[in-house]
Protein backbone atom coordinates (compact mmCIF):
# COMPACT_ATOMS: atom_id res chain seq x y z
CA UNK A 1 0.00 0.00 0.00
CA UNK A 2 2.72 2.49 1.06
CA UNK A 3 4.37 1.35 -2.46
CA UNK A 4 1.58 2.58 -4.40
CA UNK A 5 0.90 5.58 -2.62
CA UNK A 6 4.95 6.14 -3.20
CA UNK A 7 4.17 5.42 -7.25
CA UNK A 8 1.35 7.48 -7.08
CA UNK A 9 2.88 10.40 -5.25
CA UNK A 10 5.90 10.18 -7.74
CA UNK A 11 3.35 10.34 -10.36
CA UNK A 12 1.96 13.86 -8.91
CA UNK A 13 5.44 15.10 -8.58
CA UNK A 14 6.15 14.89 -12.35
CA UNK A 15 2.28 16.81 -12.94
CA UNK A 16 3.29 18.64 -11.02
CA UNK A 17 6.91 19.84 -12.48
CA UNK A 18 5.56 18.97 -16.30
CA UNK A 19 5.60 22.46 -18.37
CA UNK A 20 2.84 21.43 -19.97
CA UNK A 21 0.40 21.15 -17.16
CA UNK A 22 2.50 24.50 -15.81
CA UNK A 23 1.25 26.08 -18.90
CA UNK A 24 -2.22 24.95 -18.87
CA UNK A 25 -2.60 26.15 -15.06
CA UNK A 26 -1.23 29.51 -16.21
CA UNK A 27 -4.37 29.53 -19.44
CA UNK A 28 -6.68 28.96 -16.84
CA UNK A 29 -5.59 31.79 -14.84
CA UNK A 30 -5.84 34.16 -17.62
CA UNK A 31 -9.23 32.75 -18.51
CA UNK A 32 -10.02 33.67 -14.75
CA UNK A 33 -9.05 36.96 -15.66
CA UNK A 34 -11.26 37.36 -18.73
CA UNK A 35 -14.09 36.13 -17.08
CA UNK A 36 -14.11 38.22 -14.13
CA UNK A 37 -13.31 41.36 -16.89
CA UNK A 38 -16.36 40.45 -18.95
CA UNK A 39 -18.79 40.41 -15.91
CA UNK A 40 -18.09 44.05 -15.36
CA UNK A 41 -19.81 44.74 -18.57
CA UNK A 42 -23.74 44.59 -19.11
CA UNK A 43 -24.22 41.32 -21.02
CA UNK A 44 -27.34 39.16 -22.33
CA UNK A 45 -28.19 36.54 -18.97
CA UNK A 46 -27.31 33.84 -21.54
CA UNK A 47 -23.81 35.15 -21.86
CA UNK A 48 -23.83 35.23 -18.26
CA UNK A 49 -24.91 31.82 -17.62
CA UNK A 50 -22.66 30.61 -19.50
CA UNK A 51 -19.57 32.83 -17.79
CA UNK A 52 -21.10 31.05 -14.29
CA UNK A 53 -20.12 27.99 -15.70
CA UNK A 54 -16.84 28.51 -17.22
CA UNK A 55 -16.32 30.46 -13.82
CA UNK A 56 -16.99 27.19 -12.03
CA UNK A 57 -15.36 24.93 -14.11
CA UNK A 58 -11.87 27.38 -13.87
CA UNK A 59 -12.52 26.83 -10.31
CA UNK A 60 -12.64 22.83 -10.16
CA UNK A 61 -9.29 23.04 -12.62
CA UNK A 62 -7.85 25.27 -9.46
CA UNK A 63 -9.07 22.89 -6.65
CA UNK A 64 -7.74 19.80 -8.98
CA UNK A 65 -4.59 21.60 -9.43
CA UNK A 66 -3.91 22.33 -5.37
CA UNK A 67 -4.95 18.95 -4.93
CA UNK A 68 -2.16 17.52 -6.92
CA UNK A 69 0.59 20.04 -5.33
CA UNK A 70 -0.34 18.85 -1.53
CA UNK A 71 -0.38 15.66 -2.45
CA UNK A 72 2.60 15.72 -4.61
CA UNK A 73 4.64 16.97 -1.18
CA UNK A 74 6.12 14.47 1.45
CA UNK A 75 3.77 16.30 3.90
CA UNK A 76 1.61 19.07 4.76
CA UNK A 77 3.90 21.03 6.71
CA UNK A 78 6.26 21.49 4.01
CA UNK A 79 3.42 22.27 1.84
CA UNK A 80 2.15 25.29 3.76
CA UNK A 81 5.99 26.45 4.85
CA UNK A 82 5.93 28.76 1.59
CA UNK A 83 4.12 31.73 1.53
CA UNK A 84 2.48 31.30 -1.83
CA UNK A 85 1.38 27.85 -1.55
CA UNK A 86 -0.68 29.63 1.71
CA UNK A 87 -1.68 32.17 -0.31
CA UNK A 88 -3.20 29.93 -3.31
CA UNK A 89 -4.72 27.37 -1.09
CA UNK A 90 -6.59 30.65 0.15
CA UNK A 91 -7.82 31.86 -2.98
CA UNK A 92 -9.13 28.30 -3.97
CA UNK A 93 -10.87 27.51 -0.77
CA UNK A 94 -12.62 31.19 -0.78
CA UNK A 95 -13.54 30.06 -4.33
CA UNK A 96 -15.05 27.30 -3.69
CA UNK A 97 -17.19 28.28 -0.16
CA UNK A 98 -20.96 28.80 -1.49
CA UNK A 99 -21.48 32.66 -0.63
CA UNK A 100 -23.73 34.02 -3.26
CA UNK A 101 -25.70 36.73 -1.66
CA UNK A 102 -25.22 40.31 0.65
CA UNK A 103 -21.67 41.30 1.56
CA UNK A 104 -20.41 37.64 2.00
CA UNK A 105 -21.19 37.97 -2.22
CA UNK A 106 -18.80 40.65 -2.65
CA UNK A 107 -16.17 39.56 -1.03
CA UNK A 108 -16.88 36.60 -2.86
CA UNK A 109 -15.72 37.93 -5.99
CA UNK A 110 -13.47 40.24 -4.16
CA UNK A 111 -11.37 36.90 -3.76
CA UNK A 112 -12.08 35.81 -6.70
CA UNK A 113 -9.85 38.76 -8.50
CA UNK A 114 -7.19 37.82 -6.60
CA UNK A 115 -6.29 34.75 -8.60
CA UNK A 116 -4.84 36.59 -10.50
CA UNK A 117 -1.95 36.96 -8.52
CA UNK A 118 -1.23 33.06 -9.06
CA UNK A 119 0.31 33.71 -11.77
CA UNK A 120 2.95 35.54 -9.65
CA UNK A 121 2.96 32.30 -7.57
CA UNK A 122 3.42 29.78 -10.57
CA UNK A 123 5.94 32.03 -12.80
CA UNK A 124 9.45 32.28 -11.33
CA UNK A 125 10.80 35.15 -13.05
CA UNK A 126 7.81 37.29 -11.54
CA UNK A 127 8.28 35.83 -8.22
CA UNK A 128 11.83 37.07 -8.25
CA UNK A 129 10.46 40.53 -9.80
CA UNK A 130 8.19 40.86 -6.36
CA UNK A 131 10.47 40.02 -4.25
CA UNK A 132 12.82 42.66 -5.45
CA UNK A 133 10.00 44.99 -4.97
CA UNK A 134 9.39 44.29 -1.32
CA UNK A 135 13.18 44.30 -0.50
CA UNK A 136 13.06 47.12 -2.01
CA UNK A 137 10.26 48.88 -0.34
CA UNK A 138 12.28 49.81 2.80
CA UNK A 139 15.41 51.03 1.17
CA UNK A 140 12.72 53.21 -1.21
CA UNK A 141 11.08 54.66 2.20
CA UNK A 142 13.86 56.62 2.89
CA UNK A 143 14.40 58.64 0.09
CA UNK A 144 10.67 58.84 0.29
CA UNK A 145 11.13 60.29 3.19
CA UNK A 146 14.17 62.82 2.26
CA UNK A 147 12.11 63.58 -0.95
CA UNK A 148 8.75 64.29 1.10
CA UNK A 149 11.22 66.50 2.99
CA UNK A 150 12.19 68.78 0.27
CA UNK A 151 8.82 68.45 -0.47
CA UNK A 152 7.76 70.04 2.29
CA UNK A 153 10.54 73.02 1.94
CA UNK A 154 9.55 73.39 -1.64
CA UNK A 155 5.86 73.84 -0.60
CA UNK A 156 6.34 76.54 2.03
CA UNK A 157 8.66 78.76 -0.08
CA UNK A 158 5.97 78.02 -3.00
CA UNK A 159 2.93 79.18 -0.74
CA UNK A 160 5.06 82.46 1.14
CA UNK A 161 5.82 83.10 -2.32
CA UNK A 162 3.22 82.53 -4.78
CA UNK A 163 -0.03 83.06 -2.58
CA UNK A 164 -1.04 85.84 -3.65
CA UNK A 165 -0.60 85.52 -7.34
CA UNK A 166 -2.39 82.02 -7.77
CA UNK A 167 -4.67 80.72 -4.01
CA UNK A 168 -5.94 77.99 -6.12
CA UNK A 169 -2.53 76.39 -6.70
CA UNK A 170 -0.27 77.80 -3.46
CA UNK A 171 -2.58 78.93 -0.71
CA UNK A 172 -1.25 76.52 1.86
CA UNK A 173 1.00 74.07 2.17
CA UNK A 174 -1.23 70.97 1.45
CA UNK A 175 -2.23 73.06 -1.58
CA UNK A 176 1.33 73.68 -2.44
CA UNK A 177 2.62 69.92 -2.40
CA UNK A 178 -0.30 69.11 -4.99
CA UNK A 179 0.90 71.56 -6.95
CA UNK A 180 4.36 70.31 -6.49
CA UNK A 181 3.39 66.90 -7.57
CA UNK A 182 1.83 67.79 -10.64
CA UNK A 183 5.17 69.83 -11.36
CA UNK A 184 7.10 66.80 -10.47
CA UNK A 185 5.13 64.70 -13.28
CA UNK A 186 5.67 67.65 -15.81
CA UNK A 187 1.61 68.36 -15.65
CA UNK A 188 1.66 71.55 -17.65
CA UNK A 189 4.19 72.99 -15.28
CA UNK A 190 5.25 75.41 -17.95
CA UNK A 191 2.15 77.17 -17.22
CA UNK A 192 2.63 77.22 -13.61
CA UNK A 193 6.26 78.64 -13.98
CA UNK A 194 5.13 81.16 -16.54
CA UNK A 195 1.79 82.28 -14.23
CA UNK A 196 4.41 83.08 -11.34
CA UNK A 197 7.27 84.50 -13.80
CA UNK A 198 4.96 87.73 -14.70
CA UNK A 199 5.14 89.13 -11.11
CA UNK A 200 8.92 87.29 -10.22
CA UNK A 201 11.01 86.98 -13.20
CA UNK A 202 13.89 84.79 -11.46
CA UNK A 203 11.29 82.15 -10.07
CA UNK A 204 12.32 79.66 -12.78
CA UNK A 205 15.39 79.08 -10.11
CA UNK A 206 12.47 77.82 -7.59
CA UNK A 207 10.63 75.14 -10.19
CA UNK A 208 14.24 74.19 -12.42
CA UNK A 209 15.95 73.62 -8.99
CA UNK A 210 12.85 71.65 -7.79
CA UNK A 211 12.49 69.46 -11.01
CA UNK A 212 16.50 68.87 -10.80
CA UNK A 213 16.26 67.22 -7.63
CA UNK A 214 12.95 65.65 -7.43
CA UNK A 215 12.78 64.08 -11.08
CA UNK A 216 15.92 63.54 -11.92
CA UNK A 217 17.94 62.81 -8.75
CA UNK A 218 15.67 61.20 -6.40
CA UNK A 219 14.13 59.43 -9.49
CA UNK A 220 17.44 57.87 -10.23
CA UNK A 221 18.37 56.60 -6.71
CA UNK A 222 14.57 55.09 -6.70
CA UNK A 223 15.39 53.64 -9.75
CA UNK A 224 19.43 52.58 -8.77
CA UNK A 225 17.83 51.06 -5.28
CA UNK A 226 15.23 49.07 -7.28
CA UNK A 227 17.78 48.01 -10.26
CA UNK A 228 20.48 46.66 -7.34
CA UNK A 229 17.92 45.11 -5.63
CA UNK A 230 16.54 43.45 -8.80
CA UNK A 231 20.14 41.85 -9.29
CA UNK A 232 20.76 40.85 -5.51
CA UNK A 233 17.62 38.55 -6.23
CA UNK A 234 18.43 37.07 -10.05
CA UNK A 235 21.24 36.29 -8.18
CA UNK A 236 19.84 34.58 -5.11
CA UNK A 237 17.74 32.46 -7.31
CA UNK A 238 20.66 31.39 -9.21
CA UNK A 239 22.29 30.34 -6.32
CA UNK A 240 19.15 28.44 -5.25
CA UNK A 241 18.71 26.71 -8.54
CA UNK A 242 21.75 26.36 -9.29
CA UNK A 243 21.79 28.27 -12.46
CA UNK A 244 24.20 31.19 -14.18
CA UNK A 245 26.95 32.33 -12.71
CA UNK A 246 25.99 32.96 -9.41
CA UNK A 247 24.72 29.15 -9.37
CA UNK A 248 27.92 27.57 -10.05
CA UNK A 249 29.88 29.43 -7.54
CA UNK A 250 27.41 28.49 -4.74
CA UNK A 251 27.82 24.85 -6.25
CA UNK A 252 32.00 25.17 -6.23
CA UNK A 253 31.34 26.35 -2.73
CA UNK A 254 29.30 23.75 -1.55
CA UNK A 255 32.04 21.36 -2.67
CA UNK A 256 34.93 23.25 -1.27
CA UNK A 257 33.03 23.39 1.93
CA UNK A 258 32.59 19.14 1.09
CA UNK A 259 35.99 18.52 0.26
CA UNK A 260 37.12 20.67 3.65
CA UNK A 261 34.84 18.47 5.90
CA UNK A 262 36.25 15.28 3.87
CA UNK A 263 40.18 16.73 4.99
CA UNK A 264 39.50 17.34 8.25
CA UNK A 265 37.85 13.32 9.12
CA UNK A 266 41.15 12.26 7.10
CA UNK A 267 43.28 14.63 9.23
CA UNK A 268 41.64 13.11 12.77
CA UNK A 269 41.83 9.29 11.14
CA UNK A 270 45.61 9.82 10.37
CA UNK A 271 45.74 11.36 14.40
CA UNK A 272 44.64 8.18 15.46
CA UNK A 273 46.47 6.15 13.49
CA UNK A 274 49.65 7.81 14.76
CA UNK A 275 48.63 7.73 18.55
CA UNK A 276 47.97 4.20 18.06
Amino acid sequence: MSLDFQALQARLVHLRENKIFETFVILVILVSALVIGAKTYAISPAALNALKVLDFAVTAIFLFEIVIRILAEKNLFRFFSKAWNVFDFIIVVASVLPIENGEAAMLGRLLRIFRVLRLISIIPELRVLLAAFVTAIPRMGYVSLLMFIFFYIYAAMGSIFFAKINPVLWDNISISMLTLFRIATFEDWTDVMYETMAVYPLSWIFYLSFIFIVAFVFLNMMIGIVLETLQAEHQKNDRENGEGEAGEVHIMEQRTREMDQRLIKIEGMLEKLLKN
